[in-house]
Parts: C-alpha cells; structure tokens; sequence
C-alpha cells in the first residue's frame, strides 16, 4: 500500500510538474510581437492602432496581398489585408469596387444588430467589425454604372470588445481617408472627401 502511495504521489508531483512547465511554456507563446509602424497595403493603418484590438499569439503574418500597393480598377476591383496570428485570421480589411450603389449590401450583418456609423454613407459597426461606403463616380442613371467604394475592419477575436467599439470608429475613418486618398475620383483632388 505504500508503494502505491509513493507511486501516485511521484506521478502526482511529476504530472504537477510537467503542467506548470507547460503554462510557463503557454505563457510565452501567448506574447505578441509587435507590428511594423504601418501596416496594410501602401501603410493604411498605424500597427500601434491595431495591435491592442489582437489576441497574443506566437506567429503573426500578413497575406500576400497586404504587401501590394492600393489599387481598385476594373481590373482589380478588391483589395484585401489580412493579419493571421497562428494561422488563423484576427484582423482583416477589405475594400471593394462597386459598380451600382445598390450592390454595396450589409444584410449578412443583420444577425449580429450593427448599429449606425457616422463614417461615409451608411456606415455600420457591429461586435466585431465595421463597414462604410463612399461614392467617387455617382451613377448617372440606373443603367449606367459608377463607382462606390466599400470598406469593411473586421475583428473576429478581440480580447476586449468593449475597446474594439471605440476603437473601429476612428480606424474606419482613417482607412476612408487613406482609400479616397489612393482612389483617383472623377472632380475631386487626390485625397479629397
């Protein structure tokens, strides 16, 4: 009976043991690295601004995408970035070309009660992300395209939703003023509203 106890006890000490080795292990596996200055494209976001809406994790990438230049034409009529960290995607901005204004449609987001958003037309923000919309070439009838530019931040796994609701407001305005300022618009400067 006492070889039994001592047994359990060293397995319950190594066990103990090994568990405490790894949580010190998780623990630093659970630092995040910092981002560059900017990041997204041509430097749409500061990487101080995005960095307190991300989990830790050990490994942080930027697809393939992230790293061209800003564009949407009608040859390209998306841009896509997006942050992995441990291969899983924890922030992700996107802006895409539309042709009528009617095709910029947010219904998907209805499930989850978006509220308005005082950025472009109709903007939008919800738990975990935002979206908004800026004319640069109106249609001139229902037939005739234009174009519209749609931005959408999303945030799938904030550590702190509250901080990503104060947060998405002054990024989405910042990513609208980089987009009009990287998208030529018919009558209107470089950079202008």
């Amino acid at each position: 009976m006492r070889r039994f106890t001592r047994t359990v006890a060293s397995v319950s000490t190594a066990v103990a043991t090994a568990g405490l080795l790894a949580s010190c292990a998780a623990s630093e596996e659970k630092a995040f690295p910092e981002l560059p200055e900017r990041v997204c494209w041509d430097g749409a976001f500061a990487g101080s601004e995005v960095t307190p809406l991300l989990p830790p994790g050990a490994k942080v990438e930027f697809s393939r995408m992230a790293g061209r230049r800003f564009a949407l034409t009608k040859e390209l009529d998306s841009a896509t970035c997006t942050l992995y960290i441990d291969g899983q995607t924890r922030f992700q901005a996107v802006a895409d070309l539309r042709k009528f204004e009617d095709a910029v449609d947010w219904t998907s987001w209805d499930s989850s009660d978006p509220k308005p958003l005082d950025v472009g037309e109709k903007g939008i923000i919800w738990d975990t992300g935002a979206a908004a919309y800026f004319i640069c070439e109106p249609a001139k009838d229902s037939n005739s395209p234009g174009k519209y530019i749609e931005l959408e931040l999303y945030v799938p796994y904030a550590p702190d939703k509250s901080k990503l609701q104060t947060v998405l407001p002054s990024l989405m305005k910042k990513f609208m003023a980089f987009a009009q300022s990287k998208i030529q618009c018919p009558g209107k400067a470089a950079g202008g509203a």
